[in-house]
């Protein structure tokens, strides 16, 4: 099925992420879920591959890939790792800010930093008292001759203790139009990081408090014009935070498929492999089923970004499907599992423990529900896909080649994940500098 979403270069790029994925994460996933704190260094070493700036245009030093390789490196290191795997996502998220809305001085001198893995950027929209209710934040910004003064915090920021650059939506005006948005970095004069404080999953990951108290930040730091942070949050959150959490979700989806298929082959149970009862193929065949079913969404979904389509629908419809079908899966596999699930031995309840904590973020299920009960009643209020397709569209040259039928490879080597073929890597394409 990638093939129809995919060509050679998307396969070569999962592969190699895939590669790099079992040698350099999978070694720590122990020592992060033993210590339960931030992985800094790992989270270093992974922004610096270049992923980081999968969309971000090559005419800033990024790979100019698209949000379809986007999804397939989130995934990927998903597969391993859900922690350094939202670390990714949060980063990219925070990518979206200044693509769609920085002025071309914003964009060469963030851009290459964050391209090359010299800078993590981060968004913070969400405050304690107003949760998803982003109209309702207190945080103010004050214009102070050639500076901004803000004031106030955010929380479950993503990144918050690796971050950089934070992207942070703050009230200068009352109403609608009263929101604006700043770049500003984390040295800032006034700016501090909260305390990290334990959570179930994601474990190496940090999404914690930002707290600004009188920082001062330059007003070139100013994301569009004043009144257009309400436009830049809800802008990431649909196009870039629902596309980069279905693609974590997927991830531990097909994680959890494979965890548990390897347990059922190699369990005993009445003299014969635990796979070959057939209450436990019932399960598993559910697991593929809704698997097949989220990764469709997931992909189609961000193959319309990248082609300049309107797909808002399905990008909400997407992380809907990739939450609830691998939250669903998980708890099939700790069934499964049975008693052996409990112990931190086997990663099945790191898996569970990890999919709830893609729930919330970007809109819990009953949000993408809402939005598509209003779709569905012809009450929305326009598409950020369309209005922003020109800044999402790749260029033809970067589009997806079609498939070579019937041309086969001579030899196709095994498939390295349950369900998933693999292709040969091309010789030559728009991710040979991330070789």
């Amino acid at each position: 099925m990638h093939r129809y979403f995919t060509d050679r270069r998307h396969e070569a790029l999962r592969h190699r992420v895939r590669d790099f994925a079992e040698r350099e994460v999978r070694p720590r996933i122990a020592e992060m879920e033993a210590s339960r704190t931030v992985c800094h260094d790992l989270s270093r070493l992974i922004a610096r591959q270049g992923w980081i700036g999968a969309t971000v245009h090559r005419a800033y030093g990024g790979m100019g890939a698209g949000h379809v390789a986007k999804t397939l490196i989130i995934e990927e290191i998903s597969r391993v790792s859900a922690a350094m795997g939202a670390m990714v996502q949060a980063s990219q998220l925070g990518v979206a800010k200044i693509v769609h809305f920085g002025n071309e001085e914003q964009k060469k001198t963030w851009l290459p930093a964050i391209a090359s893995g010299d800078c993590l950027p981060t968004i913070a929209v969400t405050e304690p008292d107003s949760g998803g209710h982003v109209l309702g934040m207190a945080s103010t910004a004050v214009r102070d001759g050639d500076d901004y003064i803000l004031n106030g915090s955010k929380t479950y920021v993503g990144n918050s203790h690796v971050g950089d650059l934070h992207g942070v939506v703050v009230r200068t005006a009352e109403g609608s139009k009263g929101l604006s948005a700043f770049l500003v970095e984390s040295g800032s004069p006034g700016f501090r990081v909260g305390a990290q404080q334990p959570a179930m999953g994601l474990h190496g990951f940090s999404f914690g408090e930002l707290f600004f108290d009188n920082c001062r930040v330059p007003a070139a730091n100013l994301l569009g014009r004043e009144g257009d942070g309400l436009n830049v949050a809800y802008s990431s959150s649909v196009l870039y935070g629902r596309p980069n959490l279905t693609a974590v979700s997927l991830g531990i989806h097909q994680a959890v498929l494979d965890e548990t298929t390897r347990f059922c082959t190699e369990r005993q149970r009445y003299g014969k492999p635990l796979s070959d009862l057939g209450n436990i193929k019932l399960k598993l065949g559910r697991i593929q089923s809704r698997l097949l079913l989220a990764r469709l969404a997931a992909y189609h979904a961000v193959h319309l970004l990248d082609h300049g389509q309107p797909c808002d629908a399905e990008l909400m419809n997407a992380k809907l499907v990739n939450v609830e079908s691998a939250l669903e899966s998980a708890r099939d596999a700790m069934d499964i599992h049975a008693a052996c699930g409990l112990f931190t031995d086997r990663p099945v309840e790191r898996f569970l423990r990890d999919a709830h904590h893609i729930f919330a973020p970007a809109g819990t299920s009953d949000i993408q529900l809402l939005r598509l009960g209003e779709l569905a009643l012809g009450r929305t209020k326009g598409e950020w896909s369309s209005r922003l397709a020109d800044l999402l569209r790749l260029e033809p040259a970067e589009l997806p080649e079609r498939p070579e039928l019937p041309e086969l490879p001579d030899e196709e080597p095994p498939p390295t994940v349950p369900g998933q073929r693999t292709a040969p890597a091309a010789k030559r394409s728009w991710f040979a500098p991330f070789r």
